[in-house]
């Protein structure tokens, strides 16, 4: 044969060879691509359900059901990086330690398990599930504490070569992988994310790492989210049982002004918050004598209120058939120092005066001195009684300072009784009410009555305070002598 044919099919041979391999190794790169496309696909879905069932779980239970939405977390972190296992840890109020909220069933221990925990677990298998949901860390442990004070991801190849794991038992973290991630919303810190295997053949790999950054980012944000709405539905529900109590208090108030043979008589309280600790008290003792009471409990808020509604109850349960307000006023010390905390106490002024009599007689429980206008002579003084507040002492000291005090208010003779958020409250520049403000005020009105003096007083607190929050409730009450 001639030498060109021979050469021409050799030459014809190896193409031929070279072109069935070269479509055998793009064969193989194709299923390899498709493979690559199918995994990037599958994760893509992963990771979709994941972010779907996220807003389910916030949409559908309102963001509050924390348990569900820890569990959709936790669950959805282990399918998308497709471990073995998740563990999901929050910071607790303090910001102290780390407090276990959801592990999936398959998840190996991540915190340091005691020999003697897994010596028990051979003869209770609970044991270990019990000590990894109840054991709580602290928040600069190991790579929980690396992990939120870099704000990085951790990954650990074999938990049993970590430091933080030297006193545990090793054989129960031998080859266990792991991946921590921060969870941060905002600049508030929240907790720590895990994934973790327990096989050496399952390591985690780069595309895993970057994977699961995202998951815990979206985590993050789910959990900030929840958080927000969570406290948002608390301050609503504090603020329905703020106007609640606002409520209750108000009802404990006078709703009208007593009628009172040869008197006229006015009150006014007004709250520095929803709550006040303030209350002022009209009642009939018996056909012909009434009760007058001003207090203003120590503190502010919900506790203060509380302490009020008790002490109006008291006084009113011990004046039935006793004209002696200093001895209503022992009786109701009694009764009142054991609930009263060491650090509140009642000042108190209760008054007792008869129907169409000048007369009248005045206890003081260390509250602000009545003052006296003198309508003859268009001045004022002030009636300084003796006496402790209520809840300082048990009884024998209170019982020895506190006195009953004789008064009498001449036709146009008003005594004011207030508290000391009217001569405190103050203005833009610091300055306080003061007494000198409040005796010009009481003179200047006086002529006008009961009625007008307290809305007087009121107007010119509100004039000189303008738009500064006061601290301190403000209230009044004044008995006029017709």
């Amino acid at each position: 044969m001639n030498p060109g044919i021979i050469l021409l099919l050799a030459f014809s041979t190896a193409s031929l060879l070279i072109l069935l391999y070269l479509l055998r190794s793009q064969s193989g790169i194709i299923k390899q691509l498709r493979h690559q496309r199918d995994a990037i696909e599958i994760e893509e879905h992963r990771m979709f359900d994941f972010l779907h069932g996220l807003g389910e779980t916030l949409i559908k239970e309102g963001s509050t059901q924390t348990t569900i939405l820890h569990r959709t977390i936790v669950r959805g972190a282990a399918m998308v990086v497709d471990t073995h296992g998740a563990a999901l840890y929050l910071l607790d109020k303090t910001g102290g330690r780390l407090v276990p909220q959801y592990q999936s069933e398959a998840c190996p221990p991540l915190i340091p398990i005691p020999t003697h925990i897994t010596q028990q677990s051979h003869d209770a298998p609970n044991t270990l599930g019990s000590y990894v949901r109840l054991t709580s860390i602290g928040c600069e442990w190991g790579p929980f504490g690396e992990a939120l004070s870099t704000e990085q991801p951790q990954f650990i190849e074999d938990l049993s070569a970590e430091k933080s794991f030297e006193s545990a038992d090793l054989e129960c973290h031998q080859g266990v992988s792991v991946i921590v991630a921060p969870l941060i919303y905002g600049s508030k810190k929240l907790g720590i994310l895990a994934v973790a295997n327990s096989s050496v053949a399952d390591r985690f790999t780069k595309n895993d790492y970057d994977v699961f950054r995202s998951v815990a980012e979206q985590s993050a944000f789910a959990l900030g989210n929840a958080l927000i709405h969570h406290e948002a539905a608390e301050k609503r529900r504090l603020d329905q049982e703020l106007n609640t109590a606002s409520e209750v208090q108000r009802i404990l108030l006078p709703d009208k002004d007593p009628e009172v043979k040869g008197y006229r008589i006015a009150g006014l309280n007004v709250p520095a918050k929803l709550v006040s600790g303030d209350y002022f008290d009209f009642f009939e003792i018996d056909d012909q004598h009434l009760g007058v009471v001003i207090a203003d409990v120590s503190g502010k808020g919900v506790p203060a209120s509380l302490i009020t509604a008790m002490c109006r109850s008291v006084v009113r349960a011990n004046s039935i058939d006793t004209l002696s307000p200093s001895r209503v006023l022992s009786k109701a010390n009694v009764q009142l120092f054991p609930d009263i905390r060491e650090d509140m106490f009642i000042s108190l002024a209760y008054i007792v005066l008869k129907a169409d009599s000048p007369e009248m007689q005045m206890a003081r429980a260390g509250h602000d001195p009545p003052l006296h206008y003198h309508a003859s002579e268009q001045t004022v003084t002030t009636l300084q009684s003796p006496g402790i507040a209520i809840g300082i002492d048990a009884g024998n000291v209170f019982e020895k300072a506190i006195q009953d005090q004789k008064l009498e208010l001449l036709p146009g003779d008003i005594l004011l009784l207030h508290t000391d958020g009217v001569n405190e409250a103050t203005n833009s520049h610091g300055e306080e009410f003061g007494m000198d403000r409040l005796y010009k005020a009481l003179v200047n009105a006086a002529p006008g009555g009961a009625t007008e003096v307290i809305e007087s007083i009121r107007d010119a607190v509100e004039k000189f305070a303008g738009n500064v929050t006061q601290n301190d409730d403000i209230t009044l009450v004044a008995l006029e002598k017709c």
